[in-house]
């Protein structure tokens, strides 16, 4: 019997320092070039696809074929080839059907637009170089377009979370008054001004101070003036003469004289005075000739007064003005004749009556408004002139478009409403408004009878679409290099 000698079992040589070092560095400059491979080539394809031109298969789906990478979808080419990023083999996509027109029932299909950038539009429908239809346009998104806007939609547990409301838009009685700001003014056919006709000097005053009041023959100040004590000797003079001679002679120079002084304002009391006693007066009394406030004093005790002097200025407040700045949009609806009320601070609860009584030729090209003026009556002179108060005009109401004023969102340069389209969309839409009251506005143009708006939470669902605007504006790509292109072919298929 043979037996077989069991296998003698050799040593493992020993490593040694050298070879796995050189292993560990080989490694490590293959990975380096692996990276370096793969940066080279997506930079070669980012340049590939930021250079070449686009050619968009027209009519209504793709007119070829497409061939696209699994891991990068925006390199698509129209011929078979292997992804210049990855290396990947390019897949044939599937044609999608041309985009059909959407039947919105009312809503109306202007165009289609780019699911992937809202830039780019067409008229008929069509596809994408990915093959994903377009969207339609309706006429309503884009008709009361605002810039910075977005439509919204939100569902109807939202709309309940935050409490928004609609209404709709009415026909109804709108402009039964008018709310202005006035300024109560002086009359200024009730100023008189007391002024003298010859040179004199002042002896004595009655009227001491501005505001004080007087009534209609009340004295004011007493004036000697030689000229006037000329004119008294000739009207004595004519007195006697016809006292002497008897008749009707001399009477000529009586009126003569008589009317001179007369001319020379003085009081009728002063001239009857003057027959009574024959005797000149030295100083004349002027009286006050209406009834009224002092509001201008320019004469003292001692004062030479020349002819044409001014010395008082008074203001009958029994009436007054209030001046309202009336916008040049309403002023059409202002008549002569119409009645208003105004109401004060400085009396609540209280109304006074007026009407208009002036309304101005001009417009104010700096406020575009149109003053009006009214008349009111002031017999206990509550009134004062350079109030402010509350002017309620009453105009003949009339229909109109209308809507809750909660509705309107007005930044100042343009007035917005949401119109809501169903399905939890709302659409911003701007509008020209006219006439308002408490509750209601008029809409002049952008709104029609029917059609609902949003009155709460109008202000959230406005900032929700100023920022899907934005972000719309931001992520909307320039046209030019920055977006895909579909890569033309440069021969056979490998």
């Amino acid at each position: 019997m043979t037996t077989t000698p069991p296998p003698v079992l050799e040593p493992a040589p020993a490593p040694s320092a050298g070879p796995p070092r050189r292993r560990r560095v080989s490694a490590a400059a293959a990975l380096v070039m692996a990276v370096a491979g793969v940066i080279a080539g997506f930079v070669a394809a980012v340049v590939l696809v930021r250079h070449a031109p686009a050619t968009v298969a027209p009519g209504g789906a793709a007119a070829a074929d497409r061939y696209a990478c699994p891991m990068h979808p925006t390199i698509v080419q129209d011929h078979p080839g292997d992804c210049p990023i990855c290396g990947m083999p390019l897949e044939q996509a599937e044609r999608a059907p041309a985009a059909a027109p959407v039947d919105a029932g009312a809503r109306h299909v202007i165009g289609y637009r780019s699911p992937m950038d809202p830039l780019v539009t067409s008229p008929t429908p069509r596809s994408d170089e990915m093959g994903m239809p377009y969207l339609p346009i309706y006429e309503d998104e884009v008709g009361g377009a605002v810039a910075g806007l977005a439509p919204v939609d939100i569902d109807p547990g939202r709309q309940q979370l935050i409490g928004l409301t609609t209404a709709a838009a009415t026909r109804a009685p709108i402009g039964g008054q008018l709310r202005v700001v006035g300024r109560v003014a002086i009359d200024e056919t009730r100023v008189r001004h007391v002024n003298v006709k010859n040179a004199g000097f002042v002896e004595r005053i009655f009227v001491n101070y501005i505001g004080q009041r007087v009534r209609k023959g009340d004295p004011l100040f007493t004036l000697f003036s030689p000229d006037l004590l000329a004119a008294q000797e000739e009207y004595l003079v004519a007195l006697r003469s016809r006292a002497a001679l008897g008749g009707d002679d001399g009477q000529a120079l009586i009126d003569a004289a008589r009317r001179r002084l007369a001319l020379w304002d003085v009081p009728g009391a002063e001239l009857r005075r003057l027959e009574t006693t024959g005797q000149p007066i030295k100083a004349i009394t002027f009286r006050s000739p209406a009834a009224g406030v002092v509001t201008k004093k320019d004469v003292v005790e001692g004062m030479k007064l020349e002819a044409g002097a001014m010395p008082y200025e008074i203001v009958d407040l029994a009436e007054v003005w209030v001046v309202a700045d009336v916008y040049e949009a309403e002023i059409r609806h202002v008549t002569v004749g119409t009645g208003a009320t105004l109401t004060l601070t400085a009396y609540p609860g209280r109304t006074f009556a007026g009407a208009v009584a002036f309304i101005a030729p001009m417009l104010d090209p700096q406020t575009r408004t149109v003053k009006v003026r009214l008349g009111f009556a002031n017999p206990t002179g509550e009134l004062r002139p350079e109030m402010f108060g509350e002017v309620l005009l009453a105009l003949a109401p009339r229909d109109a478009v209308v809507v809750p004023v909660d509705a309107v969102i007005d930044s100042g340069i343009s007035q917005v409403v949401f119109v809501a389209q169903g399905s939890g969309r709302f659409v911003p839409r701007q509008v020209e408004l006219g006439q308002r009251d408490e509750a209601f506005v008029e809409i002049v143009r952008g709104l029609a009878v029917g059609e609902r708006v949003v009155t709460r939470a109008n202000f959230l669902i406005d900032s929700e679409s100023r920022l899907r605007g934005s972000l719309e504006a931001l992520g909307a790509p320039d046209a030019g290099p920055d977006r895909a292109q579909v890569l033309p072919a440069t021969g056979a298929a490998p």
